[in-house]
């Protein structure tokens, strides 16, 4: 039998199906676009509704699905009542949760009760609720839960309410990992009456309604999983199939280095390191950088990164310096620049945003004091340059590409047979040659340079 997983990132959302080895069968997307307009920016989520039946109701045509798995982005939950949502998903990039600062900072915990390091815009969750409590007063009156956004995909497939730690505890100030329970933010909030029972990631929450039944042709025991943030997908099958310590990269718009069997004593808060809590309830160190969209404004519409560009290019005085994006990460607060002049050949300006991808990935493994080996899953995983780079930064360390059952949708499709068989796990790793050439010399200038 097949499992189907919604999976709605910050920029896209689909739909895939993966048969019982945990192997794609099928997979359609769509852009995740904000709605600019109305009490603030938001995700149109009637819009991505829509999206999922039509793709349920495609693949249910041609696969035997008995369970479908909601996995979601962090920093993103909904006000519901017995109707829908009484306000919309908020953005979390929208600027006006700026204007919170000052009040919200004053009500924020302590980084050792939550491991959650203040942040920009709306990233820390708690300022959109605070926002929207206080911005909102009335509509969020009418509210009778808080879902975190996996969740509330699993509610309009189930009708059944749940909370689930993964999304709880994603950098969004509410949740306390060491105690296991809402945070002092989220008491003062008084969100405690508004957070549906606590069930694991893998609970299956009941059969789809028969509105989604009669709507995609799924056969109406189809079982929907509780679900999970996005980045503890990516974790997954690692969890099931290796032995800590090793560290997961999960790259995408993000990139997120998960330090499975770390301490959350190297943290550091003014790093935007932090801790995640992962599908068994276990804090897991991490650290992050806004890679992918970084990467995307180093090199907008270049040619693909080429390994034959780097000997020029760590030879050159050329460096791209941190940071591109005005969301956290290590050196939050500076600003990105270019130094040198990059060559004008296709193809230069995307091997050196992957060079600044891999330097900035080892500055973070340092900063965790990684152990073990390095699994790079998602988009980063499927660039030489990045790959080869990382590895040769990481001397001491292997260096894994993850390919077929990696992944956000390929992690999550295993939370409808958990714990899954290791050896069935469909994980296929290969080992990263590294750059031929020395990077020590760049890496330090590209340290001194900022």
């Amino acid at each position: 039998m097949a499992v189907a997983v919604v999976d709605i990132g910050k920029t896209n959302a689909k739909v895939s199906v993966f048969d019982a080895r945990g192997l794609q069968l099928a997979t359609v997307s769509r852009a995740n676009e904000v709605v600019a307009t109305g009490l603030y920016r938001h995700e149109d989520t009637e819009a991505l509704w829509a999206f999922v039946l039509d793709a349920l109701a495609d693949f249910a045509a041609k696969h035997a699905i008995s369970a479908i798995v909601p996995t979601a982005h962090g920093a993103s939950g909904g006000l519901v009542d017995a109707d829908g949502l009484v306000l919309p998903f908020m953005d979390y990039e929208d600027p006006v949760l700026d204007t919170l600062e000052a009040e919200y900072t004053a009500r924020r915990p302590p980084f050792g009760e939550t491991y959650s390091p203040p942040l920009a815009h709306g990233l820390n969750f708690g300022r959109q609720v605070f926002y929207q409590k206080t911005r909102h007063p009335d509509a969020f009156a009418r509210a009778t839960a808080l879902l975190m956004h996996p969740q509330y995909w699993a509610w309009r497939l189930s009708g059944v309410m749940a909370s689930e730690v993964t999304s709880l505890a994603c950098h969004t100030d509410l949740w306390a990992p060491d105690a296991g329970a809402p945070s002092s933010l989220a008491r003062s909030l008084e969100l405690e009456a508004l957070l549906p029972p606590l069930r694991r990631a893998m609970d299956t929450l009941g059969p789809i309604t028969p509105a989604v039944a009669a709507r995609t042709g799924l056969a109406p025991t189809t079982r929907v999983v509780c679900g999970i943030h996005d980045s503890n997908a990516s974790l997954l099958p690692f969890l099931a199939t290796r032995e800590p310590p090793f560290t997961v990269v999960s790259t995408g718009t993000w990139v997120v280095l998960l330090h499975v069997g770390g301490s959350t004593a190297r943290l550091d808060p003014t790093a935007d390191m932090l801790a995640n809590v992962d599908a068994l309830g276990r804090p897991v160190p991490c650290a992050r950088f806004m890679g992918g969209r970084e990467f995307a404004l180093i090199a907008p519409d270049d040619a693909p990164p080429d390994l034959a560009l780097v000997p020029g290019l760590i030879s050159a005085p050329v460096l791209a310096l941190p940071t591109f994006t005005d969301h956290g990460g290590p050196y939050a607060g500076q600003r990105g620049r270019i130094v040198g002049e990059v060559p004008p050949v296709s193809g230069a300006r995307a091997t050196l945003a992957s060079l600044y991808a891999a330097l900035m990935t080892d500055d973070l493994l340092t900063r965790l004091d990684a152990k073990g080996p390095v699994i790079v899953d998602g988009q980063f995983g499927r660039n030489a340059v990045y790959a080869a780079a990382l590895a040769r930064l990481r001397e001491g360390q292997t260096v894994f590409a993850a390919g077929e059952g990696a992944g956000t949708s390929a992690g999550a499709a295993l939370l409808a047979n958990w714990p899954p068989d290791p050896a069935a796990v469909a994980l296929d790793l290969t080992a990263v040659v590294p750059l031929d050439h020395d990077l020590s010399p760049y890496r330090s200038r590209w340290r001194a340079a900022f």
